[in-house]
């Protein structure tokens, strides 16, 4: 554990104070900067623009600034408390925010004693709550101004997708709790950081486990990975190394394009599910969840994988085949992770090894 010195402590929480009450002196400024008309007469379209450039803050600061300034009247025993170090600047903001927002109904009183009980960010939680309490019908139409939902896609050079959006609150805490179940780290080898497993449950929680319908267009010499063969094709993505190809062929439901060396069309394949019908509920009742050491992804999760693949010649039936979610399937096929079945039970082994035996993060 970190060791502090012995009065460093103390020095933060000083030096705290004298920021906040710098800021409570920058706020009284700006009150009195936005009722002037400097920032326009400078060719500014408001004063939070002026103070953007000039002070080198966000919009969003610039506005706490002002509305502080502006609200001060209204928060004496508030910055009485934040002299006394009570509560911090952070705290004021809020409570200035709340005080413009319900007018004439606003107790400081009362606010104050939650804003002592509370961190900055809990205390802005808890006068929510008391804005919806004191004038529930404004709370609700300010609720409604913010369902400005949008979703921007766009694909870089690199073939990943840019996603960009905004959620109002409501449908943002679905998507949330639809995610972060997905999101929970699958075993003890787990070594994604939360955004990387936040992006996975994204395309789980999207495809609901189930394979994608897609199609891809390869040639035979790349299902096979045979050296200098061209990468396989799909709508919305960059060329596909034959690893992925091999990967999505496993166990997705694939319209396959098959081209000769000159890209001609030599065959056009049906659109099927590798591992469906009877084998698929044979697989899910066998396995239950994702075979992989540790992992417990369960089996409606999961995607059917062939040991040895059937572009190799492996059969698509029971024995030949096995459960493994997405994480561990990638890992398999562009990982070069290698799947055995040894007396019926599976076996991981790691794409190096030291002295024969296997490394990785098991």
């Amino acid at each position: 554990m970190l060791q502090l010195q012995p009065d460093l402590d103390d020095q933060l929480v000083e030096t705290q104070r004298q920021i906040d009450a710098l800021l409570l002196r920058q706020s009284r400024l700006a009150a009195e900067f936005a009722a002037s008309e400097r920032w326009d007469r400078a060719g500014y379209n408001s004063p939070y623009d002026w103070m953007r450039f000039h002070l080198h803050v966000t919009n969003g600061t610039a506005a706490n600034y002002v509305t502080v300034g502006e609200q001060l009247h209204r928060l004496d025993e508030t910055v009485a408390a934040m002299d006394s170090g009570d509560v911090g600047y952070a705290h004021l903001a809020v409570m200035a925010r709340t005080a413009e927002a319900v007018g004439k109904v606003f107790d400081e009183d009362r606010l104050l004693k939650l804003a002592c009980d509370n961190s900055p960010g809990k205390f802005y939680f808890k006068c929510l709550h008391y804005r919806h309490s004191v004038d529930a019908r404004k709370y609700c139409e300010e609720q409604n101004d913010q369902e400005a939902n949008y979703l921007k896609l766009s694909t870089v050079e690199s073939g990943h997708l840019l996603i960009n959006g905004v959620l109002d609150p409501v449908s943002g805490a679905a998507v949330r709790g639809a995610l972060e179940p997905l999101a929970q780290k699958s075993g003890a080898h787990d070594d994604r950081d939360l955004s990387r497993r936040m992006a996975d449950a994204l395309v789980e929680g999207l495809t609901h486990g189930k394979p994608a319908h897609l199609q891809i267009t390869a040639t035979v010499e790349t299902l096979k990975a045979v050296a200098g063969a061209p990468g396989g094709e799909m709508e919305f993505s960059l060329p596909l190394s034959s690893d992925t190809v091999q990967r999505v062929a496993c166990d997705s439901s694939v319209s396959r394009i098959l081209l000769d060396p000159d890209s001609l069309v030599i065959d056009v394949g049906r659109s099927r599910r590798v591992v469906d019908g009877a084998l698929r509920k044979a697989l899910a009742i066998r396995d239950k969840h994702c075979q992989w050491p540790a992992c417990e992804r369960p089996a409606s999760w999961c995607d059917g994988h062939h040991i040895v693949h059937w572009i190799d010649g492996g059969e698509t039936n029971l024995d030949n085949c096995v459960l493994l979610c997405k994480r561990h399937h990638r890992m398999v096929h562009e990982g070069d992770w290698k799947l055995i079945k040894v007396d019926g039970e599976i076996i991981t082994i790691a794409p190096t090894t030291i002295f024969g035996l296997p490394r990785g993060p098991d």
